[in-house]
């Protein structure tokens, strides 16, 4: 009888051990998913706070930048006017015309106006002339063989360019100096 005895109480200390491993793996367990849980919440709020500043960049650059095709598009209206000018000022007919100053004045009247537009819109021009050539900026249409100018610096524009905000709108369309070739110093100096 001892010998049962002994064996239903190894039994029952076999069953409150296998009970504690049991509750521990339970325990364990919970701490994990609790754990898991957290870190999942916590990763989804950064990608909420994330998701949240995108779509306010979204709305700030479509309110800045929402009008570039038309400022784009817009550019065209000053450049005719501009061309329409030279084209007023070099023709021999027109220039007979005592009505002609009153005409040009009035395109300028138009032509600042624009600008002063363009200007309210953040919408400003590139001063390019007699700068250094920069490519995020610039379109280089010619070189030019210059004495006084220093190589790749601008010497003539030939259309302005323009930017909105920091966006380059339209870039500049310019000539840039180049050394004069020795061949041609050669010729000139014959």
């Amino acid at each position: 009888m001892a010998d049962e005895d002994n064996k239903k109480t190894e039994n029952s200390e076999k069953d409150t051990n296998t009970t504690e491993v049991g509750e521990d793996k339970k325990t364990t367990s919970v701490e994990e998913k609790l754990k898991d849980t957290e870190d999942k919440l916590l990763r989804s709020l950064a990608e909420i706070e994330n998701q949240r500043r995108r779509f306010e960049k979204e709305i700030k650059d479509a309110f800045q930048f929402g009008s570039f095709n038309f400022a784009k598009e817009s550019l065209a209206i000053l450049d005719n006017l501009q061309r329409a000018k030279e084209a007023i000022k070099s023709d021999k007919i027109l220039k007979e015309n005592k009505d002609l100053d009153k005409f040009l004045d009035n395109i300028n009247i138009i032509e600042r106006d624009l600008i002063s537009i363009f200007e309210k819109n953040n919408i400003k021009s590139i001063n390019s002339l007699n700068k250094k050539f920069d490519p995020n900026l610039h379109q280089a249409m010619t070189e030019i063989e210059h004495d006084n100018a220093e190589p790749g610096t601008i010497v003539q524009e030939i259309q302005t360019g323009y930017m909105l905000g920091e966006r380059l709108l339209r870039p500049a369309l310019v000539g840039v100096a180049k050394k004069k070739n020795s061949k041609n110093q050669e010729k000139e100096g014959k």
